[in-house]
């Protein structure tokens, strides 16, 4: 029996430490492990979703939401700017600094380490629509490829042989290692900001519970979402103009959701570029917010679509 009591502790321990430090302990060959879903590994996310629970004592208030759309869209352009289009495919350049404040930025989403998002984006690139590929819904299912590879431990570990431009950063791989460490600071921070309005503001009907309820649970919810139904939906819903070797679609409707990434088609046909709405009529909210960032010389050196492809004959 204490062998047994034994055994549950550590398994815990190990648990808590996994969350606490991505990169202990980790498994030499997770790929060997069967791929299926690992309920230790879906807490985190049944405690995120579970957080919308408090909106029935919380309540609501214009100020609250507007905050939650907000925040929604912040974090959204960074994943969608900066995780994707600059971590993954480093379609423009940056300094070093800003390079840590992007990363600091996209790691408030709660989806892991700006590297560990990375390496899996472009293993999916790799192997896209095939049985390699970490989220296919093609191949794997909807369930599977919108979030069930996300709770498996075999997806667990940052394959640092993928990213290694971005590794030789100690800064970039602290945060990667440490990926909760951002998130309960952007909670605390927005806790302080509802006691600030509660106290400051009352006029508002703010309460520092419920700002924190909104900003973090239901904002960070539908962030995580949206983001997912890229991998869920862009390859099954929407039309191709491009052949490629995938089922990579183009929707309007996703790109509006995510800012920009629903151009999906036209990023697998060409993913070096910083633009992704390849036509002046395909609206790329993140790309319009790269470009103004790089009038302000925070970044650099924005790839631009080929001429000769954009002249390529549709589908």
């Amino acid at each position: 029996m204490n062998s047994q009591n034994k055994s549950t502790s550590t398994r815990i321990a190990d648990m808590f430490k996994h969350w606490l430090d991505s990169d202990y302990n980790t498994i030499k060959n997770p790929k060997e492990l069967e791929a299926k879903v690992d309920w230790e590994r879906c807490i985190p996310f049944i405690i995120l979703h579970a957080g919308l629970i408090f909106l029935i004592w919380v309540g609501w208030s214009p100020t609250a939401v507007i905050a939650a759309v907000i925040l929604y869209v912040l974090r959204m352009f960074a994943i969608t700017g900066f995780y994707h289009r600059y971590f993954s495919h480093r379609t423009f350049k940056t300094g070093r600094l800003m390079q840590f404040i992007i990363a600091v930025w996209g790691n408030t989403s709660m989806q892991r380490g700006a590297l560990w998002w990375a390496a899996n984006h472009r293993h999916h690139h790799q192997h896209s629509d095939t049985e390699e590929d970490l989220h296919s819904p093609g191949v794997q299912g909807f369930w599977w490829s919108h979030i069930g590879w996300i709770t498996c431990k075999r997806n667990f570990p940052t394959d640092y042989n993928r990213i290694k431009d971005l590794s030789k950063f100690p800064e970039l791989v602290f945060l990667n290692r440490f990926d909760q460490l951002v998130p309960i600071v952007y909670g605390v921070v927005m806790y302080g900001i509802g006691y600030f309005l509660q106290v400051t503001y009352p006029s508002l009907g703010v309460t520092a519970a419920q700002f924190f309820v909104w900003t973090f649970f239901v904002s960070t919810v539908f962030l995580l979402h949206g983001t997912l139904m890229i991998n869920s939906m862009a390859h099954v819903w929407g039309k191709q103009r491009y052949k490629t070797k995938d089922d990579s679609k183009n929707s309007w409707i996703l790109a509006f959701i995510t800012l920009g990434e629903g151009w999906h088609n036209n990023h697998h046909r060409y993913p070096h570029s910083t633009r992704q709405g390849f036509r002046w009529w395909e609206i790329d909210i993140t790309y319009y917010g790269l470009k103004f960032m790089s009038k302000l010389g925070l970044i650099r050196d924005l790839r631009r679509v080929p001429k000769e492809l954009l002249e390529e004959h549709s589908k």
